[in-house]
């Protein structure tokens, strides 16, 4: 026993690690003993064990089939080791553990052997939060997560599953800790009869209850509650992709909140750029504050311009509060209203009203997220309170056109992308340091290649936009993430790009755009499990997000699950069945799954709802030639041609339909033009499902390597 008790003491808090081998009573006797060898030797080498030992302040408590580890200085050290020991097994799959963290009373016991023990609370909650999980599970309770949610590195990796009741009627709230390589992401075979209750009690939940005076419940306008997501979403759908195929379960934290949108009450209804901007503003900077999970704009503007019911609102999204209201601007003046609001029941908690300067604006961003967190009993540390004051420029006018870029940009469409990068060089000009002004510039670039603006142009500007975005303020995470997108689908440096997608996420773990676009990387690479993650961490964050969805199914489109990738497509059409992607990408499914007619009836429909989206052509014309339609699928070629004629048209497009029809040397022909512009599309044609067909020539590997995939 390394540790002791204080002398004297009777009760001291304890930070318990509890260690179970699942399936050990099935195992032979001999079995037994080198599974239980084995884990030992694994234990005593982890760092935080030998730290912890050799500082005096461990405790080991040997069971049957597993151990406790006592730990008396912080409650990371058990979860630290917990990771270690997780993290040392993957080199022994035959040993299957559940771990359990808690903190709680322990004191000093004689045991049978008249030996100096320790028991309590602490080590038998400790056991009985681990009794909750399955094989590979990592369960913290509320009290430890908690503690490590004041860290920005844990705050990502935990996610509550919901309170259960322990013996003698005592109740706990769990949460699984688990990251891209360790701990088990699935919910415990136990809290699906708790989910099934709580599924249970929302949908018989009084709606009709402490409604707010400007708010009429209208249960039919849920079903357009993503609408002005829609054009995020359709957009992006041509960019992006590659997640795990189910959502995720998602229980309501009590430090979650969505920020509605501001309502423009300002004469000039031009200004909604303005209160657009005060609620994204809001977003990021509440976003900086560990502890407190924030939902992405996307989920959040879905209720822009709605009258709908605040439990609603909440139980959609999945948060336990909403920030809203309203901004005026006459000339230099600003009025700013806030509000926020327990969704449950709709009452107020707090709200304030700012008579400020326009230049002041940082200031009131600040002051509403820093009365947020001391609402709902968040301690700010020194370093959010310093990300929350920092002004990202000082000229007032830059930040005004800098708004107006973001404004366009949100479009997503040819002509947005064109004006936003116009205010985004104004913007510049006003201030040749204003840092996000680079970095907007980057995503617009990286949004608008190989769609609107051919590859080589679009990416070398966004890298150099990207880069002095970096090199002004290296905290920007979405600078290294439109670097990330650069270095992936232009550079084909695949180090290079995971590196900015990982230092993305470091810097802000709620970047629903960095996990999108670390889905896409990740499935391109073929690690769909890692991309799965990925995907399913952004559907949390942005629960009615289309994209969100859409990237779940692409990631099992491209992994050869065709039932998931339906499932998911099919969810994603039922927030907007005229998404035209979202159609073309359910057709793609169907296609693979068998299902020929349905899916060139989805293509079809892809093709009707956007007549100019040029992406859509290659997908129908690639179904049609592998459905025997092949007058059909030559049609579209000319199609192309033409489209052709009056814009900029992906090479990589021909090379799919050549592929459709058995036509191989037109396809290496295009795909060596595709090559030749630097096609974003290659970056993950290896995984394309209808890339197969060509696989066996010799001439793909030579295309494969020549862009950095040197295992195929």
């Amino acid at each position: 026993m390394a540790a002791k008790l204080k002398s004297g003491s009777h009760l001291e808090i304890a930070h318990v690690l509890f260690i179970d081998v699942v399936g050990y009573s099935k195992l032979l006797v001999n079995e037994q003993r080198e599974v239980v060898e084995q884990l030992n030797r694994t234990v005593r080498k982890t760092p935080q064990f030998r730290k912890s030992e050799g500082a005096g302040k461990l405790i080991r408590i040997p069971v049957g089939d597993g151990m406790a580890l006592v730990f008396f200085q912080t409650p990371e050290e058990p979860v630290q080791c917990a990771m270690e020991i997780a993290r040392a097994l993957k080199n022994h799959p035959q040993i299957r553990l559940r771990m359990g963290v808690h903190s709680g009373p322990v004191d000093q016991v004689k045991d049978v052997n008249d030996r100096s023990n320790v028991a309590g609370a602490g080590i038998n909650t400790a056991q009985r939060v681990m009794d909750c999980g399955d094989a590979g599970h990592i369960l913290v309770s509320k009290r430890v997560a908690d503690d490590l949610a004041q860290d920005r590195l844990w705050q990502p990796h935990l996610h509550e599953l919901g309170e259960v009741e322990l013996k003698h009627g005592q109740k706990v709230g769990i949460v699984n800790l688990y990251t891209e390589e360790l701990g088990n992401p699935r919910p415990p075979e136990k809290f699906a009869p708790l989910k099934q209750k709580q599924d249970a009690s929302i949908t018989a939940r009084d709606t009709s209850s402490t409604l707010r005076d400007r708010r009429a419940l209208a249960v039919a306008a849920i079903l357009l509650l993503a609408a002005l997501a829609i054009a995020f979403g359709s957009f992006l759908f041509w960019k992006q992709g590659k997640p795990k195929t189910s959502a995720p379960t998602s229980v309501i934290r009590e430090k979650s909140i969505a920020v509605l949108p501001f309502v423009n009450m300002s004469a000039d209804k031009n200004d909604e750029y303005l209160s657009d901007g005060v609620s994204e503003e809001l977003i990021t900077a509440l976003s900086k504050i560990a502890g407190l999970q924030v939902k992405a704009r996307t989920s959040s503007f879905a209720f822009k311009g709605k009258n709908e019911d605040i439990q609603k609102i909440g139980e959609l999204l999945h948060v336990s509060h909403l920030l809203e209201g309203s901004v005026a601007r006459a000339g230099n003046k600003l009025r700013i209203t806030a509000q926020l609001i327990q969704a449950s029941d709709g009452n107020h908690l707090w709200s304030d009203t700012y008579d400020r300067e326009m230049q002041d604006i940082f200031a009131v961003r600040s002051e509403v997220a820093q009365q947020v967190a001391e609402t709902l009993k968040i301690r700010l540390l020194g370093e959010d309170k310093k990300r929350l004051d920092t002004k990202p420029t000082e000229n007032i006018e830059a930040y005004n056109l800098y708004r107006q870029g973001r404004y366009y940009a949100d479009k997503f469409s040819q002509d947005g992308f064109k004006k936003a990068l116009g205010f985004y060089q104004q913007a510049i000009e006003k201030d040749s340091r204003f840092a996000l002004a680079y970095a907007g510039m980057a995503d617009t670039y990286v949004l608008a290649a190989d769609l609107y603006i051919p590859p080589r142009e679009a990416f070398s500007k966004a890298k150099e936009a990207a880069l002095k975005a970096i090199e002004l303020d290296e905290t920007l995470a979405e600078a290294h993430a439109s670097l990330g997108f650069v270095h992936f689908h232009y550079d084909w440096d695949w180090a290079a790009a995971e590196k900015e997608f990982k230092r993305a996420l470091t810097l802000n773990p709620q970047s629903v755009r960095a996990h999108t676009l670390y889905t896409e990387y990740l499935a391109g690479m073929g690690r769909f499990n890692e991309a799965y993650d990925q995907g399913r961490r952004a559907l949390e964050l942005d629960p009615l997000s289309i994209l969100a969805r859409w990237s779940l199914g692409w990631a099992s489109l491209h992994a050869g699950r065709s039932d998931d990738a339906i499932q998911q497509f099919s969810k994603a059409a039922e927030l907007d069945p005229n998404n035209a992607s979202v159609r073309l990408y359910l057709g793609r499914a169907y296609l693979f799954k068998g299902m020929q007619q349905r899916a060139i009836e989805e293509m079809e429909t892809a093709q009707r709802l956007d007549p100019d989206e040029p992406i859509v052509l290659p997908f129908l014309g690639y179904g049609y030639a592998v459905t025997g339609r092949r007058a059909e699928a030559l049609k579209v070629l000319q199609s192309l041609d033409e489209m052709e004629k009056r814009r900029y048209v992906s090479r990589i497009y021909r090379a799919y339909i050549y592929a459709g029809l058995g036509d191989k040397d037109k396809a290496f022909e295009w795909l060596e033009k595709a090559y030749q512009e630097r096609s974003d599309s290659l970056a993950w044609f290896r995984e394309d499902p209808e890339s197969k067909s060509l696989q066996a020539d010799p001439r793909f590997a030579v295309l494969m390597r020549k862009i950095g995939f040197t295992e195929l």
